[in-house]
This record gives structure tokens, sequence and C-alpha cells, in this order.
């Protein structure tokens, strides 16, 4: 498989970008778009269909292609596969469960391929990403391999995130490009490398992503002890700060298996003493918060890289990126370094963007819908 990452700040850009990399030597059938939400969505896949290449994309919180980072703009993974080897497939959600809605998405990957691996974006940021990742299991299986993202939006503004493809746009589904996986190699890690600290504390009451207590407290007065920070200091609750605080100091939750995914506070409702979560967060939940981010946490997304390159795949065809949002507010423009020692490890085209929560499989552990965290995979052709 032969692949090309492009960028620009506006579909003429990309226009020009994508006329000089088709080639004699490169005709992509697919591409991965993945864009600010104020982009022209419509226009860049009209362009690419005329090209007859298929689309999956998403909105994005800030794209990236290697270690360049970009707000509002446009990135995309051009691919050129056998068009037998892909299929792209959605599910918009409406009134049902998003479960039931990942169930439909692997049925379908099933129609096509009899191992399939599943690249999937969904948009809403109220989906729950725990039960889409139970419905792909409930269809496909437990070992099936998942990676991706859920969709974003522009930063500090609450409203509507997208998944695409040609002539279509859901605000509220699931996106999948399905792959064969006994045609390509899929291997990647979800990582994270947050350090927990402090005892074990338990979810005495929560509903979804929404945590109302914590070992019988509040818990948003709990969040905020644990921080260090006088309730009186925050004065601008219009402007919730939750999500800056909890984007430096994480939750830790166990899992029955001693694994654990991380779980980060998006909210607060100053009335209720509650906050909800970019993640489902079960009552009677074991937790544990963490240490403030240092530069250790991107060392080990880099060390998690080169053990896959080690020990399961040596090369690969390009690199697919879906890192937490949360993640550049820790640690800012920094984090360009995660993203370029990445794709200095693979010397493959890279390209991704910053979503609203994660989904992969972390070392040691099952799949799972992440927060702040690091979901990649490499890809390679049979």
């Amino acid at each position: 498989m032969i692949a090309k990452s492009i960028k620009g700040k506006n579909p003429h850009e990309i226009q020009k970008a994508l006329n000089d990399s088709i080639s004699s030597d490169f005709n992509p059938t697919l591409a991965l778009v993945f864009c600010g939400v104020t982009q022209d969505r419509e226009t860049i896949c009209e362009m690419l269909d005329k090209e007859n290449i298929s689309i999956f994309g998403s909105t994005a919180a800030g794209e990236f292609v290697d270690g360049e980072l970009g707000w509002e703009t446009i990135t995309v993974m051009l691919m050129e596969m056998d068009r037998t080897h892909f299929q792209i497939v959605y599910e918009e959600t409406g009134d049902r469960t998003d479960r039931d809605a990942a169930i439909s998405i692997g049925n379908k990957g099933l129609e096509h391929f009899n191992k399939p691996a599943f690249i999937i974006c969904a948009s809403k940021t109220a989906s729950d990403g725990d039960m889409i990742i139970k419905g792909l299991k409930d269809s496909c299986g437990s070992d099936v391999r998942v990676f991706g993202g859920m969709s974003g939006m522009q930063v500090g503004v609450w409203g509507n995130s997208y998944v695409f493809t040609k002539g279509l746009e859901i605000d509220y589904g699931i996106m999948a490009l399905v792959i064969d996986e006994e045609k390509y190699e899929l291997h990647g890690f979800a990582s994270c490398g947050w350090k927990p600290v402090g005892t074990v504390k338990t979810i005495t009451k929560s509903e979804g992503c929404w945590v109302h207590t914590i070992d019988d407290e509040p818990a948003l007065d709990i969040f905020i002890k644990y921080m260090g920070i006088d309730d009186h200091e925050i004065t601008d609750r219009e402007n919730d700060p939750l999500p800056d605080i909890g984007s430096n100091f994480p939750m830790e939750l166990q899992r029955d298996n001693g694994s654990f995914v991380m779980r980060t506070a998006m909210r607060g409702n100053w009335e209720t003493r509650s906050f909800m979560c970019a993640g489902s967060v079960p009552e009677e939940s074991k937790i544990r918060f963490t240490l403030p981010a240092d530069f250790d946490v991107i060392q080990d997304v880099i060390l998690e890289c080169e053990e896959v390159k080690n020990t399961s795949i040596n090369e690969a065809d390009a690199l697919i990126v879906f890192s937490c949002f949360a993640r550049f507010i820790a640690f800012g423009p920094l984090l360009s370094k995660e993203i370029q020692g990445m794709k200095d490890i693979w010397d493959a085209p890279t390209a991704g963007f910053f979503t609203f929560g994660e989904f992969g499989r972390a070392k040691g552990a099952d799949q799972e819908f992440h927060n702040i965290t690091c979901s990649w995979v490499a890809l390679k052709e049979k």
C-alpha cells in the first residue's frame, strides 16, 4: 500500500496538494479526512469524489500531519488500497442505543470480511464510547481490533461534531472504515502515561458519564479538594474551569481484571456538586487520582511505539493517530514532540486529530474506550 499525508488551511490548498500528489505511480482510492468543524466539508468531499476516492471523515478539535499541529485546518491521509479490501460503513444512532448502533456496524463489517478490523469515529459528545466498544464485541467477538476516536469541535464551544462521507454527514452516529485483516496488518496501542497516586476511592453514585458521589461525598468537592483548590477561588463558573483542571488530573478507573482506563472530568455542575466525564463511570468502580503530567507521559507513548515495531510489525505503510485534546491542554505545543517521535519511529506518512475520547487496546488490557489517551494504529499490506 502507498500512502501520502497532505494538509491545507482551506479546500483550495487541499485541491492543490491533491493534484500534486496524484501521479502515474500513485492513484489513491481512499482518503481519511480530519478537519475543523467550520471547514467546507461538502466541497472537500466533492473534490475527492471527482477523483473516485472513497471518504472517511471526522471533524476535529485540532489536526496534525507528522509533528505539525493545526487548528480549524484540514488533514488528509491518502491511501492507494485495493477497493475490495476495505469498506466504509455508517450508522445514525437516532433513538437506538449506542450499543445497538455499534452492533449494526459490526454486522456490516462481517458481511464484507471474515476478519474485519475497524477504524471508527463517533459523533456527539454524549455518545457512550464504552457501549460502542461493547456493541462491536457483541457482533465481532472480544478479539476484534478497533482504533479511533470521538469526533471533535471548535475548542471552547459546545456544539455539534460530525462524521461524514460523500453526500452524508452525521451529528449522532458512527462512521467506520472496515479493513480486511486477512489482507492488512493493523497493530497499535492506546497509550496514556499518567501515574496514579493516593488511596483507592469508590464511586458511590453515578449515572452514565455523570459522577455524583465519591466515598458518599459530593464528587465535585472530592475532586476540587484533591487538586488543592479552594472552592471560593473559582470565581468564573460561567466558563467552566473543570476541563482545564481535569486534563491535568484525570482519574484512573480500575477494571475487575486488573486493567484500567482513564476518565477526564469534562464539565461540572456547581449546584449538584457533580461532574461529567468523557466516558461512563459505573457505580462501585474503584478509582485513583493521578499526578500532574510530566514529559515521561510523552516518552511512554513513544516507547510503546518502539516496542510494537520491535515485536509485532517492523515497518508500516501508514500511521493514524487519535490523541485526546486533553493531552494538548496538559502539554501545549510540546505534544508535537510525541507525534513527531511516533512518526520518526515508523518513518511512514502520519496523520490524525485531537479527539474527545479514544478507542483502542492498552498494553495487557482489553479493548476499551479511553480518555486523555493516544490511540494509534500502524497499517501494513501483507
